[in-house]
């Protein structure tokens, strides 16, 4: 019946308004034909091969190389200094020799003759004639001591290498090759380098000092000499460090002693190996109670933090570290840390840790709820991705206001000195910590390439952060904190209209090289999250969204996914046709702006009578002639399906246009003179012949007042003003915009 019933339509539409309507608007007789916006990507993706398959897949032959590390490193806390030494193994699962492989020195980065202050580009004045913070930073960064010094590069029988430094990168040419697939290198090197105040340097790491009681919290990112990436796509990821794009980097294992102050507490990625020798006898009984606790446990209270930062013994003690499968180490220190600590329960039952780390200066804030948001984030992030698969999970409160490792996390959110927090403050500090939390997942886990797309971490995590925020108000103690909604800033389409909005000129595709990208918080973080959340809620549907998703996270798990690898999985698990939403949403800058340009309204015989619409009649024979055409042509209806039109019906003609370019599905909801209403959806594939307009006609028994075009702001339309008919006044659309995106 069903069947019978969309054909019968289409023949009606066909034979009906083809004849009654069409000839009055004899443009919609040869519609623009514009075919591009549903070609397949093609040639815009690589082609498939062994190593990355069609279906988005990692190749039989797809291979990746390791690096492991054993490093040893010491801070000197009164010259604020880093020295360490480390031996990296390194091994070539290539199919081919490498006669020279690339280390990064990302502390080359503040190196004052590094390309980055050279680069920047500020007014040496305000608008009032005043120096700006811009001039400050560029100042100081001319004058900074920070950058590497490196020595003793040896292989592994003691020999020194030839070497060259290249700014952030460093070759080293080796005597014999690495032999292709199964070939290993180890070679050691020492290095030291000052660690930098982060609230003068900027950056993703350094130290935080506390003028009161004289006391420092340092948060070590970036640290030590690491590999750069050789892969199947790019040969050696060796792109320089700018400071916007982030990192690319190789799993491996690492063993890593840290030597601080004997009265410092260290977090670190990683678990500790020698916890009963660095913790006090009742600091190790607690960390043991917390094993079994699902709700957070002091290790170390703020009193014995409060009593370490009065003694500041001068004696050390070093900490040691193992971490497995990791493509990165980060670590912080210091005496003023409060640790708490409890078990997490993930929904197939694994248990592991959730940890914070915070001085006293971030309670009361953090000692509430710092531990209970990492518990709640790797529980939601498992549940759409893979299982959580580290032992721990950390959340640090420090200068860095958020950047993320494997394992640990730095994060902002710090109360008024009188322990009052405003609402912004908890929320920002609530948002950080999820999102930092959650790149466990993005990119420490499913490991793209951010020095080249920061939008395979940032956005990928930004929607799954949305997703989490969405479920905190039903953790036990947000229910009071969020009774109905967290006030999250990412996620849904309506938070990304602004941007999109804006000029052509301030915006580059969301493919675009991550040191080449303009408004980095919008294009990086809330575009490509935006257009996750459309293809869920509202194209694919969270059941096909969520299987592909999932899909995706289980295949590049510890490995090396690129934009195809996602494009691809995601069509292949949900048989969806998405080419036409990578490349309108990825790869261009169109915003969506429908309108809805027209709406008549007709009735057999008569003419609708009292409507806001174009009011026109349909002959009262129309109807029969179509029957008897129908009946000539040997399709026999019921007589239900005769009586499916009647003089009773209204019909309403809607004319769409799409002024800004992109393509979206059509959502409209019709308004009904009783006071009901319902939505209707047309596919985006409504445009695959007419991209510019397109005509459909809505049938009902009950008389319309008025129509809105994506009602629950689902599709990013920048200008809502054209997406009722009739048209509202503005200033109370504005209004009414405003107040559901504030909602």
């Amino acid at each position: 019946m069903k069947k019978i019933y969309i054909s019968f339509l289409g023949i009606l539409y066909l034979c009906f308004f083809g004849q009654q309507i069409f000839a009055q608007t004899p443009q919609a007789q040869k519609p623009k034909y514009k075919s591009s916006k549903f070609e397949q990507l093609g040639t815009e993706l690589p082609t498939p091969n062994t190593f990355r398959l069609a279906d988005g897949s990692p190749g039989p032959d797809y291979w990746q190389q390791k690096a492991d590390y054993k490093i040893k490193v010491s801070l000197d806390e009164e010259k604020q200094y880093i020295k360490g030494s480390e031996t990296i193994t390194y091994y070539n699962f290539a199919p081919r020799d490498l006669n020279y492989i690339w280390v990064q020195l990302d502390q080359n980065l503040f190196d004052k003759n590094s390309d980055s202050p050279k680069i920047s580009q500020f007014p040496l004045v305000n608008d009032e004639g005043n120096f700006g913070w811009s001039f400050s930073s560029w100042l100081m960064a001319n004058n900074s001591k920070g950058g590497y010094k490196i020595s003793n590069i040896k292989d592994s029988k003691g020999n020194m290498l030839k070497v060259t430094i290249q700014k952030t990168m460093m070759r080293i040419d080796l005597a014999q090759p690495i032999k292709a697939k199964t070939g290993t290198f180890t070679f050691s090197l020492d290095w030291e380098n000052y660690v930098g105040e982060v609230k003068k340097q900027g950056g993703r790491g350094g130290y935080e000092h506390f003028p009161k009681d004289k006391n420092n919290l340092y948060e070590m990112a970036q640290w030590f000499p690491r590999m750069a990436v050789y892969d199947d796509v790019n040969g050696w990821q060796h792109k320089q460090f700018l400071g916007q794009g982030e990192f690319a980097l190789t799993f491996g294992d690492y063993e890593v002693e840290i030597t601080v102050p004997a009265d410092h507490v260290v977090a670190s990625t990683g678990e500790l190996q020698n916890a009963s020798k660095v913790l006090s006898s009742t600091h190790f009984q607690r960390l043991k109670q917390a094993e079994n606790s699902d709700k957070p446990v002091l290790i170390v209270t703020q009193q014995e933090a409060e009593q370490a930062e009065k003694t500041k013994l001068t004696n050390t003690k070093t900490w040691i570290y193992k971490a497995k499968n990791v493509r990165d180490f980060a670590w912080a220190s210091s005496r003023k840390f409060i640790w708490d600590a409890m078990m997490t329960k993930l929904p197939s039952g694994k248990k592991i840790w959730s940890m914070s780390y915070y001085p006293k200066e971030g309670n009361p804030l953090w000692g509430n709820y710092s531990t209970h948001i990492v518990d709640l984030t790797l529980k939601v992030y498992s549940k759409h991705t893979i299982d959580y698969p580290y032992p721990v999970a950390i959340s640090v409160h420090g200068a860095v206001f958020g950047m993320e490792y494997p394992m640990i996390c730095f994060n902002g959110g710090r109360p008024n000195e009188d322990g009052t927090v405003s609402d912004g403050t908890k929320n920002a500090m609530f948002g950080v910590i999820i999102h930092e939390v959650g790149h466990n997942f993005f990119p420490m886990i499913i490991n793209s390439d951010e020095r080249q797309w920061s939008w395979m971490d940032e956005g990928l995590n930004t929607f799954c952060q949305y997703l989490t925020e969405v479920e905190l108000p039903k953790y036990d103690w947000a229910k009071k904190e969020y009774p109905t909604a967290f006030p999250s800033r990412r996620g849904p389409a309506k938070f990304i209209t602004n941007y999109m909005a804006s000029s052509p000129d301030s915006q580059v595709p969301i493919m675009t090289n991550s040191e080449s990208i303009l408004q980095f918080g919008n294009n990086a973080y809330g575009k490509p999250a935006a257009g996750l959340n459309i293809l869920r809620e509202t194209i694919m549907g969270r059941e096909l969204f969520d299987f592909a998703f999932k899909q995706y996270s289980e295949k590049w798990a510890f490995k090396h996914p690129m934009p195809a690898d996602f494009f691809r999985t995601m069509e292949d698990a949900s048989a969806v046709d998405l080419d036409w939403f990578w490349r309108g949403w990825f790869y261009t800058t169109e915003p969506c702006d429908i309108s809805i340009e027209e709406v008549t309204a007709y009735r057999l015989k008569d003419a609708p009578s009292d409507t806001p619409f174009t009011a026109k009649a349909i002959k009262a024979d129309s109807w029969q002639k179509i029957l008897t055409a129908m009946d000539k042509s040997g399709v026999i209806l019921s007589e239900e399906e005769k009586n499916l039109v009647t003089e009773n019906h209204y019909f309403y003609q809607l004319k769409y246009k799409n002024i800004g370019g992109l393509l979206m599905p059509i959502i409209i909801q019709a308004n009904y003179k009783d006071g009901t209403s319902e939505i209707l959806k047309y596919p985006a594939e409504i445009w695959r012949s007419s991209p510019e307009m397109v005509t459909k006609v809505v049938m009902t028994t009950k008389e319309i007042i008025s129509f809105v075009l994506d009602p629950n702001l689902e599709t990013a339309d920048i200008d809502t003003q054209n997406n009722h008919f009739p048209r509202k006044e503005k200033k109370e659309e504005t209004k009414k915009f405003e107040e559901m995106k504030k909602n």
